[in-house]
């Protein structure tokens, strides 16, 4: 379950002297949508309905998980605050 997960993760947390507090498993839940859209190339419905969320695209909640203005699942984390990298904005072919 996500409350068994969110427990043995925060324990691995207190086990590297990190404090789990402020910790949940929201990024999980992003990253996972990410993971699932970008390198496993599912479609969005079929996302929807593996979460259990809603089908109804009017207020494109599921576009939140995926697209961020700052987010490029591509790019290294290290790399977002290079002041010498590339232009994040990529033009499709």
């Amino acid at each position: 379950t996500s409350e068994r997960f969110l427990e043995l993760f925060r324990n691995n947390l207190l086990d590297i002297g990190v404090d789990p507090s402020s910790n949940g498993t929201h990024s999980f839940q992003r990253g996972g949508c990410q993971y699932l859209h970008i390198e496993r190339r599912w479609p969005l419905r079929h996302i929807c309905e593996w979460g259990g969320w809603s089908l109804e695209f009017t207020n494109l909640t599921i576009v939140k998980y995926l697209i961020s203005h700052n987010d490029d699942a591509t790019e290294p984390h290290e790399h977002f605050f290079n002041p010498d990298r590339s232009p994040s904005v990529k033009c499709p072919l």
